[in-house]
């Protein structure tokens, strides 16, 4: 599993957070934990496939939005013990 953060220029407020959570949503119907942040200008999400980068920008310009950045990282659960 993936951990995927892309970098976001344009979102305000919390109905920007939404439409781009609805966006990541439509376009990778697998995404788990889809979280948006405007005050980071970043919206995270866990992917069992990799992500597209030219996918995710069309998208993202599509609703009027700016992307800036994408990093794609392995995701491992951490345990309720392990530090």
């Amino acid at each position: 599993m993936n951990k995927v953060t892309i970098k976001i220029d344009g979102m305000m407020c919390g109905m920007c957070e939404a439409h781009i959570n609805d966006t990541i949503r439509k376009i990778y119907p697998g995404a788990k934990k889809v979280s948006s942040s405007h005050k980071k200008g970043e919206t995270t999400f866990l992917l069992d496939e990799s992500a597209d980068e030219e996918k995710i920008k069309t998208a993202i310009a599509e609703t009027g939005y700016e992307f800036k950045d994408i990093k794609t990282e392995p995701f491992v659960k951490k345990g309720f013990f392990k530090k």
